[in-house]
């Protein structure tokens, strides 16, 4: 079952990334202090009781001399072609603009579910203003303050009251991968070769999606799923091409994935936008697969390799545990290797500790190099155990989480890397003070 979105529209300095943070919840991204990676959250996923939607943020749209421009109408068309509610936020304490005016003629053509969504009540002003809103002429207003988490309980029961409970897509048997990465990079002639190579049968029943081509297959006697972005194509839309458009089709995708593989063009080389999709598989938890194709065109392909891998390793530190694949669609050289490495980080990402074997590894570590003292006090760790897989995380009961540096943080991570395989997939460490409840 195809889980719904859900897409904020509205003008700038509405509230719509405070609405964006209360709804998905403030979760400190993982990547936060890694450089090039952009804090322009843009998608999320939400989760209120048995219903789980996408929720998409359209951005702040800009104002030019008082008019709407063609980009911010792009923006807004994005947001209703992709959405099946979209939330319309309006400010509270200022009222109506021309633009809201100009926002409501685009949406009132639309045949969505709009919710109009009365932001920053909290203030005096927007006692004033209240019945003014109802000059939209829309159906459903919500009166919220994002600030103040007033009304974000009644909006969740809007937004949901006609959603399905989620059911899984594939068996749990099947691994599912995208192929996620910039348009033209060869996502689709990968997905072709991949399809193509011996040993896989692939099933007759193929589901798109708005946003994707699922195709499940068989390779010796296991369930696969290839996710592959580009496969859509929407013809007439001006859209099509605008990176933020590519990004949130690949978000979509590394939502449903179990593995993402990151293409890159080895004729380009490494692109900003590279580094931004990576780093939302990593915040997503999924285990990531960098995939450098058109490697036939290649020349001097050893000097070249042993280039590109230190290029890789300088730009996507923060997933530094990825595996590279040198490969060619077009000629298929070394696709053979690629679903064998999917398996593998699929099963790493699933992997499960024994807590004896992972306590003596902390112990061991914080022996070999006890953490520097801090304002006269020391960390002590006391206990450690996995709590969950997927991506593999891990409790570590210490007696003041306040005198953990992000490097010694590190330092920990790389020593349960180096003594258990978690090639290919993220991990995460969470520190609780000893007394606290389970995290």
């Amino acid at each position: 079952m195809k889980k719904p979105v859900v897409a904020l529209v509205g003008r700038p300095n509405v509230g719509k990334s405070t609405l964006f943070n209360r709804l998905v919840g403030k979760k400190i991204s993982i990547i936060e202090d890694t450089p090039g990676i952009t804090r322009d959250r843009i998608y999320g996923n939400v989760k209120y009781k048995n219903y789980n939607f996408h929720l998409i943020d359209t951005g702040g749209i800009d104002l030019s001399e008082m008019n709407f421009n063609d980009e911010i109408k792009i923006q807004v068309e994005l947001a209703i072609d992709s959405a099946d509610i979209v939330l319309f936020v309006v400010d509270g304490k200022e009222g109506l603009t021309s633009n809201d005016y100009t926002v409501k003629s685009m949406l009132k053509k639309s045949n969505k579910k709009i919710i109009v969504v009365v932001n920053k009540v909290d203030s005096k002003q927007s006692k004033e203003n209240e019945y003014s809103f109802y000059e939209l002429g829309f159906e459903n207003y919500q009166f919220i303050s994002s600030e103040q988490n007033i009304g974000i309980t009644d909006l969740l029961e809007e937004i949901t009251k006609e959603f399905n409970e989620i059911e899984e897509e594939y068996d749990s048997n099947t691994i599912k991968f995208s192929l996620i990465g910039r348009p033209n990079v060869g996502k689709s002639s990968l997905a072709n070769a991949i399809l193509n190579e011996e040993r896989i049968i692939v099933s007759n029943i193929a589901g798109t999606t708005r946003d994707a081509i699922d195709t499940p297959f068989t390779y010796y006697g296991e369930n696969y799923v290839v996710i592959d972005t580009a496969g859509m194509r929407k013809k007439g839309k001006i859209y099509e091409n605008i990176e933020r458009y590519s990004l949130l089709r690949s978000l979509k995708a590394i939502d449903r994935s179990d593995v993402c593989i990151l293409v890159i063009n080895a004729e380009e080389g490494i692109i900003e936008h590279d580094k931004h999709i990576a780093g939302y598989a990593k915040e997503a938890g999924k285990p990531t697969i960098i995939v450098v194709n058109k490697w036939d065109v290649i020349e001097d392909k050893e000097q070249k390799r042993k280039e590109f891998i230190k290029d890789i390793k300088n730009n996507f530190v923060f997933i530094d545990y990825a595996p590279i694949i040198f490969l060619s669609a077009l000629t298929r050289k070394k696709i053979h290797t690629l679903i064998p490495e999917i398996k593998k980080v699929y099963e790493n990402s699933k992997k499960e500790i024994k807590t004896s074997l992972l306590n003596d590894v902390i112990m061991d570590a914080y022996t070999l190099n006890p953490p520097p003292s801090y304002k006269g006090k020391r960390l002590k760790i006391y206990f450690s155990n996995q709590a969950n897989t997927c991506p593999p995380t891990f409790n570590i009961q210490v007696n003041s989480k306040g005198l953990i540096h992000f490097s010694y943080k590190r330092y920990l991570e790389n020593k349960i890397r180096e003594s258990f395989d978690f090639e290919g997939t993220p991990i995460i460490i969470n520190f609780k003070n000893k007394g606290e409840e389970k995290l």
